[in-house]
């Protein structure tokens, strides 16, 4: 253990020290005070120690958002063990993928995903959130004694990997350390001034590394935690008013569906003091004239930790805001040389919030750390008071980000290519009002054949996560190639930018 170093257990230990009987976590009808959340955290990481959970050993979750979370993230933290939340709206397949990727001990799910976790039963031991849900050994039956805990994980050791988009076919783990977790907490204590009389409404999904930043920033506040299994915008605006909450975060079109019902079925409003995500500049401006609170745009990744700039939205409406308190950022040109203000270049990040690499990808980590600086493969260009506008992303990480979630367009491509009709496919990024950017799949067919659009979609629907397959389909005769033969996606884009 280094002198210098803390764990994310000990914030849950803190807590209870501190703020004992105020509540820490309210989900549905139940409420947990702090100390006695610590005491399921220590409970649970006993029984997880007695069957065999050591430092290192990987927990996977599979499952809409619960207190029960919690229990998780902070037993592993004691045990030094690391958390693997997965993404549900994952395809079987994919979730196995993962599995095989990180090999957890244990695989918990939810009553939801119990049919998914058997099938995938010969790969890790099972555990469900809910009791006698096909033969799955209840969560709760592991809990022991809830002796005080000696913490084992903490500084640089891994806390979580988080699986990114599939840049090459396959997604990978992106490895937060407890140190990134804490920075990145006091970085959003700091920013939006976070402490006691906060409430985080958790309807992001917890795999989420936004959901998991505020929720853990505002725990480390001495904050209240409230969390609804996913997101409703009638129950989110209802546990805002009766819960008195301040934060939420919000990706496209979270912020449209809140609004619609907002204006059908008006709340009180007055509690909520922050909203930080992505959105519209006038959807946001909209937000905040309704409600009185704030919203920060920012730029990050999960490879970062979360946000890296920030701002109020107000101060340059369009932009990702300015450096966070904890991040250093560069433009950089082509040939790796600082590029001029305004001009766009890639995004280079340093600092305490950078990840420790990708899960057992040297290789691919040691490309993503260039010279003591994490490459973002993101294109921005900084304004003269310092503003980061983002410009999109390098052609070899055309990232789509439809509602916050990451596709990359070759894993698309790589399944609508099977489809025995195509030949030839380019997977592109258009804007799209709902989602803010949605998936356009330009199709080339084999000769004689004319599938329907929907057809595509649901041909990728029924092989990967549905939030990939595409919103758009247009077929051609040709597409555009580079004097190398490859499909040249600058010009595809040019041709077909448009929804």
């Amino acid at each position: 253990m280094s002198l210098h170093s803390l764990g994310v257990y000990e914030i849950f230990a803190r807590n209870a020290l501190s703020f004992g009987n105020d509540n820490a976590v309210v989900f549905n009808q139940e409420r947990i005070s702090f100390d006695r959340l610590k005491e399921q955290v220590d409970s649970l990481a006993n029984g997880l120690e007695a069957r065999g959970i050591s430092k290192g050993d990987r927990i996977g979750i599979l499952g809409l958002n619960t207190h029960k979370y919690m229990w998780i993230f902070g037993a592993a933290a004691a045990l030094g063990a690391i958390v693997v939340p997965i993404n549900w709206r994952l395809a079987t397949e994919e979730v196995r993928y993962i599995l095989e990727d990180t090999s957890p001990k244990f695989l918990v799910v939810d009553k939801a995903f119990a049919d998914v976790g058997k099938q995938l039963e010969g790969q890790t031991a099972l555990l469900c959130f809910d009791q006698d849900v096909n033969g799955i050994a209840f969560l709760d039956s592991l809990m022991d004694n809830a002796a005080p805990r000696q913490c084992q994980g903490f500084g640089d050791d891994p806390f979580c990997i988080i699986h990114t988009a599939a840049m090459d076919g396959k997604p990978r783990g992106a490895v937060l350390s407890h140190n990134n977790i804490i920075y990145s907490n006091m970085q959003g204590i700091a920013t939006m001034q976070l402490g006691r009389r906060d409430a985080y409404l958790n309807m992001l999904p917890m795999f989420h590394i936004t959901g998991l930043n505020l929720s853990m920033a505002v725990m480390h506040g001495g904050g209240r935690n409230i969390i609804m299994e996913k997101f409703d915008p009638a129950q989110a605006l209802n546990l805002v008013q009766e819960e008195m909450v301040s934060v939420i975060g919000s990706f496209p079109p979270i912020l449209n569906n809140l609004e619609t019902e907002l204006d059908n079925n008006p709340r009180d409003m007055s509690s909520l003091r922050h909203v930080l995500g992505i959105d519209a500049p006038d959807t946001m401006a909209r937000w905040q004239e309704k409600t009185g609170s704030i919203f920060w745009a920012l730029y990050g990744q999960t490879e970062t930790s979360g946000m890296v700039t920030t701002a109020k939205s107000s101060a340059r409406p369009g932009s990702a805001g300015r450096e966070s308190l904890l991040a250093a950022i560069k433009i950089v040109d082509e040939s790796g040389n600082q590029a001029p203000m305004g001009v766009a270049g890639e995004i280079l990040v340093r600092g305490p919030l950078v990840f420790s690499g990708f899960w057992e990808k040297g290789q691919m980590s040691r490309h993503s750390f260039d010279n003591g600086w994490h490459r973002t493969g993101d294109l921005g260009k900084l304004d003269e008071q310092g503003f980061l506008w983002f410009a999109g992303r390098k052609p070899e990480k055309e990232l789509i980000k439809p509602g916050g979630e990451n596709v990359y367009p070759a894993e698309v491509e790589n399944v609508i290519i099977q489809h025995p009709d195509i030949t030839e496919v380019c997977v592109i990024g258009v804007p799209d009002p709902k989602f803010g950017e949605g998936i356009k799949a330009v199709c080339v067919c084999r000769q004689g054949s004319s599938p329907s659009p929907g057809e595509i979609m649901d041909f990728v629907a029924a092989r990967i996560a549905r939030y990939k397959k595409p919103r758009y389909v247009s077929f051609v005769e040709a597409l555009p190639k580079n004097k190398d033969g490859e499909i040249n996606r600058i010009e595809v884009k040019s041709q077909h930018g448009k929804a």
